[in-house]
């Protein structure tokens, strides 16, 4: 597997949209960038050599803990999975959710207070909308902002 991308992208692979893994799946087939997809049920993906599918046990944050495990500076996260991604900046990786949205060391702690927030919300019965439909307009942000970072990670690492 030679003239792989010098870091890994993982993939927080239980509530990530279809639509988003084939996207991710397509970018980095050109980029040679070798990608895990993490979940507790196996998933289908692409029959690339470089491209692995890790089944945990089921239960709780069971993919977030393999991926905190094995994630290393440099690496790039998606996930919508707020603490999952402020542990990952912690170890110096990138993170993006599934809308396209970078998770940094400015904005996490706010993206923290923002979750916990609409949990005390909805625990003292209040409804809150939730998040918007998965669209094409979601699509096109995500594809971008993976764009952007593959690009920053290659670029961190000289590729």
């Amino acid at each position: 597997m030679a003239d792989l991308a010098p870091f890994v992208l993982y993939i927080d692979g239980d509530a990530c949209p279809r639509a988003v893994k084939e996207l991710i799946f397509r970018a980095i087939v050109k980029r040679k960038v070798r990608t895990v997809l993490v979940a507790n049920k196996g998933m289908e993906t692409p029959r690339i050599l470089w491209i692995e599918a890790v089944v945990v046990e089921s239960g709780p944050d069971k993919a977030d803990a393999y991926i905190v495990e094995h994630c290393l500076p440099g690496d790039l996260v998606v996930t919508g999975d707020i603490p999952l991604a402020s542990q990952v900046l912690a170890k110096r990786a990138l993170a993006i959710d599934h809308r396209g949205k970078e998770f940094t060391e400015s904005n996490i702690r706010e993206r923290l207070a923002m979750r916990d927030f609409a949990a005390d919300l909805r625990e003292a019965q209040i409804n809150t909308a939730g998040p918007k439909p998965f669209g094409a307009k979601e699509k096109e942000g995500f594809a971008n902002a993976l764009d952007r970072c593959l690009t920053r990670a290659l670029n961190r690492t000289g590729k």
